[in-house]
């Protein structure tokens, strides 16, 4: 898979303008050197794994964002976590009835 780098910086860019903050602000919180946010901002620069997942926690966004531009929906997540915590308490028997309930939803034109 190719990752374009102009796009990640332009995402990087867009989600820190969204949180109201500057490139030195942004440089400060993940401990990034001066100019270095511009330079991965301009694709000057390619950030590492480490840098970027700085970049996330800082910017409150996932690494998926950042490099592909997709984003995860909460509320479908949401439903997900709490459905299979529910699946984890069920006994063989329950889980055979869920699993044909699941395939029969799936082949629904909903």
């Amino acid at each position: 898979m190719y990752v374009n780098y102009k796009e990640v910086g332009r995402r990087i860019a867009e989600r820190r303008r969204e949180l109201g903050l500057k490139q030195f602000e942004v440089n400060e919180m993940a401990g990034l050197s001066d100019k270095y946010l511009s330079n991965i901002e301009r694709a000057s620069s390619v950030p590492s794994i480490d840098v970027l997942m700085k970049l996330c926690d800082v910017l409150k966004t996932t690494p998926d964002h950042l490099l592909l531009g997709t984003t995860v929906d909460k509320e479908s997540e949401a439903y997900k976590k709490h459905i299979q915590n529910m699946l984890s308490s069920l006994n063989e028997k329950q889980l055979n009835l869920a699993l044909g309930f699941i395939e029969w939803i799936s082949m629904q034109s909903i």
